[in-house]
């Protein structure tokens, strides 16, 4: 059964993600990754560099989106097919490819096309 402040911080954090407020889901996560005892804190991890890998475009910074998008697609990628809380975890992996891949892309960071950031599902259930 899963820890209930983990679980509403997790929720809290999947729900500024995708509000797009990045910063407070990157807070949210690296909570959970810092303070408690989680069994796969590898995937946290790649979600915190999502998190901020966005942000870095929201804050102009190319090189930071660039750079933390390139260690949380290495992460994610090990999750492709498997049944983890985040339900769409093939959708954010592709997502995620396709984000860096437009940044690397783009001159002015920004022309970032937001539609392009993706919505976490989570699967209810399902530990971290």
């Amino acid at each position: 059964m899963i820890n209930p402040e983990i679980k509403k911080l997790f929720n809290r954090g999947v729900e500024y993600f995708n509000n797009k407020n990045y910063y407070a889901a990157h807070d949210c996560f690296e909570e959970i990754w810092t303070d408690y005892k989680i069994n796969d804190r590898l995937f946290i991890q790649a979600l915190i560099q999502l998190s901020v890998a966005y942000f870095h475009i929201s804050n102009i910074n190319k090189g930071g989106a660039v750079g933390l998008f390139k260690k949380s697609i290495k992460k994610l990628e090990l999750y492709k097919d498997k049944k983890v809380i985040i339900q769409n975890i093939n959708i954010i992996i592709d997502a995620a490819n396709k984000s860096y891949k437009f940044v690397t892309e783009i001159d002015d960071i920004k022309l970032f096309n937001w539609r392009l950031a993706p919505t976490l599902e989570i699967r209810d259930g399902q530990e971290i």
